[in-house]
């Protein structure tokens, strides 16, 4: 079945993208939840009317997105946890903390679902990278620094 996503969905697709999906995944999962509608002829061409509409719209965001990407790449964030005798984290430090940590030291609002850390939880004292997915093929990759507190 053919979907048009009303928002973006995790490893499916993002945003005003025509996917092929099961019918059952569709009609029992995104259509209901509201992040799909059915791909008809009619919804098609009201799909490619909003497109060429927001074309112009894209254009600005994407610059923006640009200009984040440029400010952020390479930048390195410090965050200073709790660890015990081996060098092993208390808890584990994960996307809303790298967020946090990036609105405190560099002053960018960056949502914290945008935010990939290595491994998805960091455990251990040391240095990594995570990705900040600013927009659909726009990523800028920051450096973390976990210490102890």
């Amino acid at each position: 079945m053919e979907i048009i996503l009303k928002q973006d969905v995790q490893n499916l697709g993002y945003k005003d993208d025509v996917v092929k999906v099961k019918d059952g995944y569709a009609n029992n999962y995104l259509i209901p939840q509201g992040m799909a509608i059915i791909a008809t002829p009619t919804n098609k061409k009201i799909h490619a009317e909003n497109l060429r509409q927001q074309a112009q719209k894209e254009e600005k965001i994407r610059k923006d997105a640009e200009t984040l990407k440029a400010a952020l790449d390479g930048k390195s964030v410090r965050i200073a946890t709790k660890v015990g005798e081996q060098g092993q984290l208390f808890g584990a430090v994960n996307n809303i903390q790298v967020a946090d940590a990036l609105k405190e030291q560099h002053n960018y609002d960056v949502d914290r679902k945008k935010i990939v850390v290595d491994g998805s939880k960091i455990k251990e004292v040391g240095n990594y990278t995570a990705m900040v997915n600013i927009h659909k093929d726009i990523k800028a990759e920051i450096n973390l620094e976990i210490v102890a507190e």
